[in-house]
């Protein structure tokens, strides 16, 4: 599952799990890979020890450095992307092995098509929601640089293009739910 900021990814994946899904943030993916030793080493040999002070690494000034370089953005995400795809991999493995595999399999996946990964899952689903509903669900967050950090990644049009499945979130989260739930019956096993 992929889409825009502030398009309510995050809630259609609570919505999925709270309908018996398994599923999976590749954003928390991320944060606890920063969170580890390897990608701390990694780097702090990069950066140097000014990006992990007092040991952990400073998500802020890593975001500021990468956010204003499209070089180090790349090396970034080249040293990323292979290991959210193996925590993607493990977490599927464990899924799979249990007496009673779960109805479906979800991964939200911010950067889905922008990092080449939708060949890796059996459907895509693009969460899209008016430009004017995302600005103000960012602003409600404190997300202020909505366009800087969206003109890095496809448009939401692009994204619904290359999705096998749409959801329009610009209402509640109740209607959210519903439409989830309706494309659960769709696309769950």
């Amino acid at each position: 599952m992929t889409g825009g900021i502030a398009s309510g990814k995050s809630e259609a994946l609570a919505a999925l799990e709270g309908l018996g899904t398994a599923t999976l943030s590749s954003d928390a993916v991320v944060h606890d890979l920063l969170a580890g030793e390897e990608m701390r080493d990694v780097l702090v040999g990069r950066y140097g020890p000014r990006i992990a002070p007092g040991g952990d690494v400073d998500r802020s000034r890593l975001g500021e450095m990468v956010f204003a370089d499209p070089d180090e953005r790349s090396w970034l995400e080249r040293e990323l992307w292979p290991r959210v795809g193996e925590r993607i991999a493990g977490w599927y493995a464990e899924l799979v092995e249990r007496p009673e595999p779960p109805r479906a399999a979800v991964v939200e996946v911010p950067l889905l098509f922008e990092a080449g990964m939708e060949t890796v899952f059996d459907a895509t689903i693009a969460v899209v929601a008016d430009e004017d509903v995302r600005a103000e669900r960012a602003g409600d967050r404190g997300h202020s640089a909505l366009e800087e950090r969206t003109s890095r990644q496809l448009s939401q049009d692009d994204k619904q293009a290359r999705a096998d499945h749409v959801v329009h979130n610009d209402g509640s989260l109740e209607a959210l739910r519903e439409r989830m739930s309706g494309l659960l019956d769709t696309i769950g096993t």
